[in-house]
């Protein structure tokens, strides 16, 4: 046989092994992604209800506390939920890109508003970075934001217990006033084909959050909409407001920090589905284009080797 049908049958080989490793990490995610799409979607209604619970108590909320203290911004602190490891496609590239686009005009991020009045911020601005996962943090490192802490220890589907020291460190700081603005960086997930890198405030708890403002009026007139059913003679305070106040505020951020890590870990496992069954139909393919290859090598080699029998032949008369 000649030896570029050896070659050829080597690298059929070769491809044949990536697709057994392809199709099984695709069969793997997608066992965690049905794990981590039901985690995000069992507490999606959940973590809706709380926000929209977190802007009509801060607006109608007379005492000034400080997670809805409202100030000129002159320091971020951005929040951006990546995964430790690669292989997942366009994940990773997507929210990097979607923060650092917002990134390059800081002063756009930095507005506040405040009823119908908008706060604009400082001129010099500030933007330091907490990243969950490697890539976040990697991206910080590259593009030279602060990086005040990296969490890169998480699990396939994260608890509550993951998100609560990430929200305490946010909380205090921004009580502390080390921070004027605390936003969230993540990907919804909407289905397996398809996931939205967002940008979201998380602190302070206001009427409109960041991904609002960017997008438009639209939005924010949707979100006015729904908020007029929940007025202030809707809840009923015990013991009294401010206490009740002062305890469910930083859970319910806690909360919206947690399903950005739900929705995040659902959008990651689906990503990494669809490339690895993107890798496996395209090893697939290569496989086919081979044989055929390897077939019409084979074939010109017998007629070859033909050829030269009857040449011999030919000439021994």
């Amino acid at each position: 046989m000649p030896v570029n049908t050896k070659a050829i049958k080597g690298r059929i080989k070769s491809v044949g092994s990536t697709k057994k490793i392809t199709k099984a990490m695709e069969m793997i995610a997608a066992a965690k992604m049905r794990k981590a799409v039901n985690a995000a979607l069992d507490t999606r209604t959940y973590a809706t209800l709380a926000w929209d619970l977190l802007v009509s108590l801060s607006k109608t909320q007379k005492t000034q506390l400080p997670l809805l203290a409202v100030r000129p911004v002159q320091k971020i602190l951005v929040i951006i939920v990546t995964s430790n490891r690669g292989l997942c496609g366009s994940f990773n590239s997507n929210i990097i890109k979607k923060v650092s686009a917002q990134l390059k005009n800081p002063a756009h991020i930095a507005k506040q508003i405040v009823g119908d009045k908008e706060l604009p911020g400082s001129e010099n601005i500030t933007i330091d970075v907490v990243g969950i996962g490697k890539k976040g943090a990697d991206f910080a490192k590259k593009m030279n934001y602060n990086l005040v802490a990296a969490f890169t220890n998480m699990t396939d589907t994260p608890s509550v217990d993951d998100a609560l020291p990430i929200a305490k460190m946010a909380i205090d700081a921004y009580e502390s006033k080390s921070y004027d603005k605390v936003i969230v960086a993540y990907t919804d997930f909407r289905s397996a084909i398809f996931q939205l890198a967002k940008l979201r405030q998380v602190l302070p708890i206001s009427e409109a959050d960041l991904e609002k403002m960017i997008t438009g009026k639209e939005d924010l007139e949707k979100q006015e909409s729904k908020q007029k059913n929940l007025q202030e003679d809707t809840y009923l305070f015990e013991p009294n407001r401010l206490d009740v106040l002062q305890t469910i505020l930083p859970r319910l951020v806690e909360t919206q920090i947690y399903q950005a890590m739900l929705e995040s870990a659902a959008s990651e496992h689906s990503a990494r589905m669809m490339a690895m069954r993107s890798a496996s139909d395209a090893a697939e393919d290569m496989i086919k284009e081979l044989n055929l290859n390897f077939n019409k090598a084979r074939q010109a080699g017998i007629t070859q080797e033909i050829a030269e029998i009857a040449g011999g032949a030919a000439a021994l008369e």
